[in-house]
């Protein structure tokens, strides 16, 4: 695949302007947005800028990370805090995610949706109240491994990092998370099937599919 020498300003800017024009396959008002990529490749930067973008547009959005959906620590580390099978298929609580953020925002639902629901760093739920999207304002959901969970996103992005990049910029202590990037790499492909893949192994000059 060719991909396009860009600057994350301008990457934001395109982005915005292509999600103005998109429209839910399902009839819903609330375009679905997927911007995946593994924690190192920091597919959140990515979904602010755009929703600032959108936002100078006058399009709202919501901006919501899959963090905000980890399971609490006694389910996530019940075989301990490296089991690679539970961190692919057991941290992100995919029930809540379908739920609180992806329910709200199907045909004839009212658009409430809840931001998060866990914080991992104290181990409590958040507590956070729900925001209403309105009709036509676009979900930005950001995170790793999204596109495996056939969740219904009308347009998703995958923010590539070749493996060396990957470990490199990944902390020496999350190392152990790594083999379930190569998974996902072979069992969905993102790079691939995504329909815009953006390349940041040099985190300075990003390159896209266009």
């Amino acid at each position: 695949m060719r991909l396009e020498a860009i600057t994350w300003d301008r990457l934001g800017d395109l982005l915005a302007e292509r999600l103005l024009d998109l429209k839910p396959a399902d009839g819903s008002p609330w375009p679905r947005v997927a911007v995946d990529g593994a924690p190192a490749a920091r597919p959140q930067d990515l979904a602010e800028r755009v929703a600032d973008s959108l936002r100078t547009r006058g399009r709202p959005s919501l901006v919501v990370g899959a963090q905000g959906f980890l399971r609490p620590a006694s389910v996530r580390l019940e075989y301990g805090r490296q089991d690679l099978e539970a961190y692919y298929n057991g941290w992100f609580d995919t029930g809540a995610l379908w739920r609180e953020v992806f329910a709200p925002l199907e045909p004839g639902a009212d658009g409430h949706v809840l931001p998060d629901l866990w914080d991992p760093a104290t181990d409590r739920a958040t507590r956070s109240d729900y925001v209403r999207l309105p009709p036509g304002g676009i979900l930005l959901l950001h995170g790793p491994l999204l596109l495996r969970h056939w969740f219904p996103f009308d347009l998703t992005v995958h923010v590539l990092l070749s493996p060396g990049a990957l470990r490199r910029r990944t902390p020496e202590a999350d190392h152990w998370t790594l083999p379930a990037y190569e998974r996902y790499e072979a069992e969905t492909d993102p790079a691939a099937t995504a329909d815009v893949l953006v390349r940041a192994d040099d985190p300075r000059h990003p390159a896209w599919s266009g």
